[in-house]
């Protein structure tokens, strides 16, 4: 299976795809202003790719809980040299984690290949940006959600996504662990992939260093969390999960990889 994303085609189903995160912000929850710098951001981004990541995900504005805005100059300043230096350096796939039109139109016409949009909306202008240039879209729940409620948004999202433009292969689907859910609700989703995942589409799953990890695993420092972060992974992979996005690829991509040889030969 193909996940169009401009001039790439990334396959998935066979092997679980890694994005790696790169935060550059100055409060991000668990790495805010590590990567700020933009040759530190480079540099990380290609730490990442080093590793074994198949994504780069940069992201210039804190989703934390109770972060404070920065509005659409501000984030786009912050992404503009990174994403313009490490283009030129690397021909591998690069989201932008927006939900600003503005940021989306300028960080896809200097090579972003994918918008990860975590608004929760079916923003038309968003739709117009992807669509323009067959760019990849991530479209994520956002707010309190149980399966049902997940699985009922997936179908809108691809309903509205073909009336805005936005071709079936150029959609990804995510659904939105952390961000307004209750702990059992992000447990439940985490746990229950195959019942809302959608047939012919990628699902990624973000959970890296969350509270839910943090509740389950008793870890409070976020930067610990990897130990519950590859446990989470393997019940997510068993599920059927495509792209897993994470803070550290080292170390996590081999949970993920014994998970899928668990998946292999595993009797349902």
């Amino acid at each position: 299976m193909i996940w169009k994303c401009r001039d790439k085609e990334l396959e998935y189903g066979k092997r679980v795809l890694i994005m790696g995160i790169v935060n550059i912000t100055p409060d991000s929850f668990s790495d805010g202003g590590k990567w700020f710098n933009p040759n530190s951001a480079v540099e990380r981004s290609l730490s990442l790719i080093a590793d074994g990541a198949d994504i780069i995900d940069l992201g210039a504005q804190s989703t934390r809980p109770n972060y404070s805005e920065v509005d659409e100059i501000e984030e786009w300043q912050r992404l503009k040299p990174v994403l313009k230096k490490l283009r030129e350096i690397t021909d591998k796939p690069i989201s932008v984690d927006t939900y600003f039109p503005f940021v989306a139109k300028n960080a896809l016409e200097a090579g972003a290949d994918i918008i990860n949009d975590v608004s929760g909306e079916m923003n038309p202008l968003i739709a117009k940006e992807v669509s323009s240039c067959g760019a990849g879209w991530v479209v994520m729940h956002n707010g309190e959600g149980s399966v049902n409620e997940v699985k009922d948004f997936f179908d809108y999202a691809v309903s509205e996504a073909e009336k805005l433009g936005v071709k079936k292969e150029q959609l990804c689907l995510d659904m939105g662990i952390g961000f307004g859910k209750s702990y059992e609700e992000n447990l439940e989703l985490i746990s229950n992939v195959e019942k809302y995942k959608k047939d012919g589409l990628p699902l990624l799953i973000a959970f890296s260093r969350k509270r839910v990890i943090g509740k389950a695993s008793g870890q409070d420092i976020p930067e610990k969390r990897i130990w519950g972060n590859i446990a989470a992974d393997t019940a997510a992979v068993l599920g059927g999960a495509d792209i897993i996005r994470v803070h550290e690829v080292k170390g996590e991509i081999e949970g993920i990889r014994t998970a899928e040889e668990l998946k292999r030969v595993w009797i349902k």
